[in-house]
């Protein structure tokens, strides 16, 4: 095998071992970014029971506002009672004080109602809270243990890195444009060994002038069915 095939083939190792380290950061970070997104999802409850209990509080408000109402119209019929002469105006008035006491009960009952829920829901707040601090606890513990992942695994790579640059800076620079343009549509099969007298790339058979030029392996040759450049390891068939 020639220097530059040599090159070549030690060069996709290293972009292979580069791109792996993608997958592993990002499967270390899910956990992080599954605690992350627990927390968020219980925040946007919290809101929304927050929300839900102005909006209770409002009712009460507005409740008291009919109370009060109610209770002056009350007041209202009991001193017109002093003044009514007929009878006719009597059954008026006994009619609107039963109307306002039905209104004033009502309002009462819906009271109560109100602040049950207030209190329902503030038990419901509470619990959303205990539970954002415990998972709040947990991304910190999961935080630690990702930042360190994943500075173990950057490690790894920028020496990965730094032993791809080392090789680079060696090469020709038209040969690496080469193998760039390949790799562009091939990825990391860009540089693939030949067995069975196939092209591990397309996996298409490839033919005995073809494959005796890469047995030799004196030339960069490339696969006559899908382009990418090929080689035949030592000691294989």
């Amino acid at each position: 095998m020639n220097k530059n095939l040599e090159q070549l083939v030690e060069l996709s190792e290293y972009d292979k071992s580069i791109d792996k380290f993608i997958p592993q950061i990002e499967d270390i970070e899910k956990e992080f970014n599954s605690k992350k997104n627990e927390i968020n999802l219980v925040e946007e409850q919290i809101a929304t029971v927050l929300e839900e209990i102005e909006d209770v509080k409002s009712q009460i408000s507005s409740t008291n506002t009919h109370i009060a109402e109610f209770s002056a119209k009350l007041k209202d019929a009991g001193k017109k009672s002093a003044s009514v002469k007929t009878e006719r105006e009597a059954k008026a008035l006994q009619l609107e004080e039963s109307l306002a006491k039905d209104q004033l009960s009502a309002a009462n009952e819906d009271i109560v109602k109100l602040e049950k829920s207030i209190d329902f829901k503030e038990g419901i707040l509470k619990e959303l809270n205990e539970k954002k601090v415990v998972l709040e606890a947990e991304l910190e513990s999961t935080k630690e243990k990702t930042e360190a992942k994943r500075a173990e695994i950057e490690k790894l790579r920028d020496e990965v890195c730094a032993n791809k640059d080392k090789l680079v800076k060696k090469m020709d620079h038209k040969l690496i444009s080469f193998y760039e343009k390949i790799r562009k549509w091939a990825g990391n099969t860009a540089v693939v060994k030949v067995k069975k007298q196939a092209c591990y790339g397309c996996f298409m058979r490839i033919n005995d002038k073809t494959f005796i030029s890469v047995i030799k392996g004196d030339d960069i040759i490339t696969c006559p069915h899908c382009g990418r450049i090929l080689y035949k390891e030592i000691d294989s068939e």
